[in-house]
């Protein structure tokens, strides 16, 4: 009767030990997926890591750049060009370069708007790795690390590293990279007309949770004239393509 006794308790023992050890490696899995829609993914913890990718072809001109898609650590444009088109410095130094097709779509579109009146200036284009790094450090001692996360990119996230971008003012500079440019004309002839030539008001107003970013009238990504289009006509942003229409419409990469 021992004997029954002892096995009996040999197996309970043995099915709680079995439950314990399933609940807590279930629990481990769970935890593994916990943060992963974190608004801030660029911090420390592996987690997050976990949930930035590298981009596989940063030469694309329709690559998708942000928070979550970083450039290859350094990389730098091959086909960077000085740009034609007035700005608000007089230096010549990589903030007025960018890439070759890029370029040539904003020299066309500076001088349609010209035509209509409108005296566009670029701001700031092309900016390296390390520049953004310096610019990125430097907010963050102006604002802390959470503030400049709205309207700064991580080093290596940001666009302007693809010579893709450029922020674009008034040919005076008034309100440049500033709030106030969304109420310009330039800012609306930006909005209205840009897409025809291959570029998009990247972070739209009413879109932060989706880019990451405040609402920026004037910063433009050239993205070429088919996709530009469809992310205008859709009143998306270029995550949103992404997400939710690259498979029916299958940009050229």
């Amino acid at each position: 009767m021992k004997l029954y006794k002892k096995m009996a308790l040999l197996i309970v023992l043995g099915v709680i030990t079995g439950f314990s050890y399933l609940g807590y490696h279930g629990l481990f899995q769970h935890d593994d997926h916990l943060n992963t829609s974190d608004p801030n993914p660029l911090s420390s913890s592996k987690q997050k890591q976990n949930s930035i990718e590298i981009v596989g072809n940063p030469e694309s001109i329709a690559v998708l750049v942000n928070k979550q898609n970083l450039l290859p650590d350094n990389y730098e444009p091959t086909d960077l060009v000085y740009l034609d088109v007035r700005f608000i410095f007089k230096e010549k130094n990589e903030k007025r370069q960018m890439r070759t097709e890029a370029a040539k779509a904003l020299e066309r579109m500076f001088s349609a708007a010209e035509r209509e009146g409108i005296y566009l200036a670029g701001v700031s284009a092309y900016r390296s790795q390390s520049r953004q790094e310096s610019l990125y450090q430097a907010y963050i001692k102006q604002d802390g690390e959470a503030a400049a996360n709205h309207y700064s990119a991580y080093p290596g996230s940001s666009e302007h590293q693809t010579g893709l971008s450029i922020d674009v003012s008034s040919s005076t500079g008034k309100c440049a990279a500033q709030d106030c440019f969304k109420d310009t004309s330039e800012a609306k002839w930006i909005e209205r007309n840009s897409y025809k030539y291959g570029y998009i008001v990247r972070y739209p107003e009413g879109k932060q949770q989706i880019t990451g970013y405040k609402y920026e009238p004037w910063h433009i990504r050239f993205v070429g004239k088919e996709l530009a289009s469809k992310v205008y006509k859709k009143g998306i942003t270029l995550e949103e393509y992404y997400n939710d229409y690259m498979q029916v419409d299958n940009p050229v990469q």
